[in-house]
């Protein structure tokens, strides 16, 4: 896994990194990392989730979602600690489920209960959920109507162990993916990154 800089990395920041590599993830997702974005921190990692339909037995686009690690040794003021996560996370929906007037707060509660039932400790928590509804028109009629909902957040974690922070979000990218919650399958996420040619 890559951090954004390429010296060798403060200590609380490596520590972070081998819990990311340490978190278990359900094994209908696909990790991978991908690149950090620039500018926002001294340090970062990001990676990428899919929910993989293989296991179900469909091609389609279940959920995806992303997670950033951002590091300032500094400890901006808007963050409230050294560290911060900035989580995306989105899927596509039925209409009928698209104009929940509770969509929204559910899927909010979903990203707290998951952080809070792997007892990750964070603060200044933010975010928003936002629900899309589209009609097709023209060549894109047969289509018909569509939905999707997505969540961006971001905390301050409280601890260096971020590893229940990442099986937090893998667990709501698997719960907007319509998964049910807690599957059995669930594999530590540096050796599934191992297993990778």
């Amino acid at each position: 896994m890559a951090a954004s800089r390429e010296s060798t990395p403060p200590a609380e920041f490596s520590v972070a990194l081998a819990s990311i590599e340490s978190a278990e993830i359900r094994s209908e997702v696909v990790i991978s990392s991908i690149p950090s974005p620039t500018g926002l921190a001294p340090w970062s990692v990001a990676l990428a989730a899919d929910v993989n339909p293989a296991p179900h037995g469909v091609d389609l686009d279940l959920g995806t979602g992303r997670f950033v690690l951002l590091y300032d040794p500094e400890e901006p003021d808007a963050w409230g600690g050294r560290f911060r996560i900035v989580c995306f996370a989105q899927a596509p929906l039925e209409t009928e489920i698209g104009l929940d007037p509770f969509l929204a707060e559910v899927t909010w509660s979903w990203l707290t209960d998951a952080l809070d039932a792997r007892n990750a400790q964070y603060t200044a928590a933010s975010g928003t959920a936002t629900k899309i509804i589209s009609t097709g028109f023209g060549e894109l009629a047969r289509q018909g109507d569509g939905a999707k909902i997505e969540l961006r957040a971001s905390w301050t974690p409280l601890e260096s162990d971020v590893s229940a922070h990442v099986e937090g979000w893998g667990e709501l990218v698997c719960m907007l993916a319509g998964l049910p919650p807690g599957a059995e399958g669930v594999t530590m996420l540096s050796a599934r990154r191992a297993g990778r040619g």
